[in-house]
């Protein structure tokens, strides 16, 4: 029980941070700084354009051999308006549970990585573990790309990535891509008796959702499959749609956001495009034919691209003899693996303690024998290293 004792008192003090992703994760970055520092262990920090998220970069081992990066972020998602029958930022233990915001997603595995730190000191590996602790994840995946960029011309690449997401210890080959679109509608407001004279930027809006929905069921119906999602194929999705003042006013502006999830099989970007073209060529000339200025303005968010990594391939078997299981599987949830390996070129599967159903949950919890479950993978990678 020794390293799960000292893993449930370092996800004590992760959980006690509120690195809810509006706030700054410096407070929680400097604790882990420090909990190395006392280590011994060099950390290299990357700091955003702000000042205020750090991304940390450390590495147990020598430098200038290839090795294995394990990577966590830090953040979490918000507790407001949930009903949280503990505090949500002090971790609570009960009924071989540990509850807590990033309990589960994924604070846990981070604990579990500088729990084991001091075991991959005394091993002394010939093979170095690095460890990556990004900003941001849960809103778009924004702070690992800050430090990627630093990372990507660095020679010697590392050999593979574990992204400790919560898999059950699953090992997942792939996850599907993501590609947010933000839409603003403007129309020409006007009394509602002269409805005609106006541009109605909300049913414009809705003539776009529509078609939309209507791609969505076309991939439901007939697009490409991959009978390893549950969700075997690619979605498309209106997650926003605002607009409106007053009901006797023509609504003169209009906000919708969608997304497109794709396996890896598709590009987001053409479904997009389709989306696009329907604006600009059958509902933009209504609209323009009273007011020049109405149309469609589009802004793609930074896309996430899918993951796909062959179940023959090194960072695949490996982590399936480290997790101690045979099986592997993907999830339609995006994460930072598929940003190492497109970035960096860096081999990398998700693989990480807790389900991902607890995740962002009120009473968020972790089964303490994930826990452990982690800290004898991370074990094995140890002793994989030593040799």
């Amino acid at each position: 029980m020794t390293d799960l004792n000292k893993t449930l008192d370092i996800l004590t003090a992760l959980v006690g941070f509120d690195t809810t992703s509006r706030n700054s994760n410096i407070p929680c970055a400097d604790w882990i700084r420090d909990y190395l520092a006392k280590l011994g262990v060099e950390t290299e920090v990357f700091v955003n354009a702000e000042g205020d998220k750090h991304n940390l970069y450390a590495i147990v081992g020598p430098k200038d051999v290839p090795g294995y990066v394990l990577s966590a972020h830090t953040d979490v998602v918000p507790v407001d308006g949930q009903a949280w029958s503990t505090d949500p930022f002090t971790l609570t233990l009960k009924d071989g549970k540990a509850y807590g915001r990033g309990a589960c997603d994924m604070k846990g595995f981070l604990a579990c990585t500088l729990a084991m730190a001091p075991e991959m000191l005394k091993a002394k590996l010939k093979t170095p573990i690095h460890l990556a602790y990004s900003y941001d994840e849960e809103v778009g995946c924004t702070g690992v790309r800050d430090m990627l960029v630093h990372l990507a011309p660095r020679e010697p690449k590392p050999i593979a990535a574990f992204i400790g997401e919560p898999s059950s210890m699953q090992v997942i080959i792939g996850h599907k891509g993501g590609q947010r679109v933000n839409c603003q509608v403007a129309g020409k407001a006007s009394h509602s008796s002269l409805a005609p004279h106006g541009v109605n930027a909300v049913e414009y809006g809705a003539r776009l959702v529509a078609k939309i929905k209507d791609m969505a069921e076309e991939q439901e119906a007939n697009g490409l499959r991959d009978p390893l999602y549950d969700v075997p194929h690619s979605t498309l999705h209106v997650g926003l749609f605002n607009g409106g003042t007053s009901p006797n006013i023509v609504p003169h502006h209009a906000e919708i956001t969608f997304e497109c999830r794709n396996i890896s099989a598709d590009d987001p970007l053409t479904y997009i495009g389709e989306v696009m073209r329907y604006a600009r060529e059958e509902l933009e000339p209504k609209m323009k034919r009273i007011e020049p200025t109405a149309g469609f303005t589009f802004d793609l968010r930074p896309p996430l691209p899918a993951l796909e990594t062959a179940p023959d391939h090194h960072a695949v078997t490996l982590a399936k003899r480290l997790a101690g299981r045979n099986d592997h599987a993907k999830v339609a949830y995006g994460t930072e693996a598929s940003l190492f390996q497109a970035m960096v070129g860096i081999p990398s599967v998700v693989v990480g303690p807790g389900d991902i159903g607890q995740a962002h949950k009120p009473d968020e919890w972790i089964l303490l024998s994930e826990l452990e479950k982690c800290n004898a993978f991370i074990a094995r990678l140890i002793d994989e290293c030593r040799a």
